[in-house]
């Protein structure tokens, strides 16, 4: 009979603690099952510690046991799913310093281009101011001064790949003109030749001589002939001369 009622209770305990088991459909299956797991256990502690009664408050006790099981197990789903947002964040975070970074180094880059763009534009005005290469009589010898500039002349050229340089031989009215017509064609030559060996391409380079017909001044004397004993040179950029040597033949 005791043992008869002692199963009335447990029964009734059961239909107590879960009346509505088939209508929540809401819950997971997870926490039901956890809450049955502890339902189950707090009965069976229940009756052996307290009889019948103690089977009751047991069964009790369970439920909020496995229902608080389920509560950690979720909080620890939760946390964990958090650790992973802020390790998403710390990427994003690093992922924008990166873009900072790489900007910074975009704008410096700019900078030392700019500089670089003003360094040659000077050069190019200060080859611009006149530029003669100057021979001996008779010669056609390019002089160490001379090589220096023509040296200076290259480097610009490669620096910008746009320019062309226009050369232009004169000899002095001293001796037969014949002569100093190929003279002066030597000189170009001679000037060109260098230039090549500078690294500056030959199409990049045009050529012409006058020989004597095309004196500075129109009296002659031992400084006006130093000075028609000459090469000019003129950079082209673009159809827009940037003359080397601001006298015309």
């Amino acid at each position: 009979m005791k043992k008869q009622l002692i199963s009335t209770l447990v029964i009734g305990a059961l239909m107590l603690s879960n009346p509505a088991s088939a209508e929540q459909t809401a819950e997971t299956e997870r926490s039901h099952n956890e809450e049955l797991i502890g339902l189950s256990s707090g009965i069976v502690i229940g009756a052996v510690v307290g009889g019948p009664v103690g089977a009751i408050i047991g069964a009790f006790t369970g439920t909020l046991l496995g229902k608080s099981v389920g509560d950690d197990d979720a909080l620890h789903t939760q946390q964990t799913m958090l650790s992973e947002q802020e390790q998403q964040v710390v990427a994003l975070n690093q992922e924008n310093t990166s873009l900072v970074e790489l900007s910074d180094q975009y704008e410096q880059a700019q900078q030392q281009l700019t500089t670089l763009k003003m360094a040659q534009e000077q050069k190019l005005t200060e080859l611009a101011l006149g530029l003669n290469v100057q021979f001996k009589t008779g010669s056609s010898v390019i002089e160490p001064h001379f090589q220096q500039q023509l040296n200076d002349i290259a480097y610009a050229m490669s620096l910008s790949p746009e320019l062309t340089l226009d050369l232009t031989g004169y000899a002095d009215r001293r001796g037969d003109s014949d002569y100093n017509q190929a003279l002066s064609e030597q000189r170009v030559a001679e000037v060109k030749n260098y230039l090549t060996e500078q690294g500056v391409e030959e199409e990049r380079l045009h050529n012409q001589a006058f020989g004597d017909s095309s004196p500075l001044m129109a009296e002659q004397n031992f400084e006006n002939d130093f000075f028609d004993r000459r090469v000019t040179l003129k950079l082209q950029n673009q159809n827009s001369s940037l003359a080397a040597n601001a006298t015309n033949p």
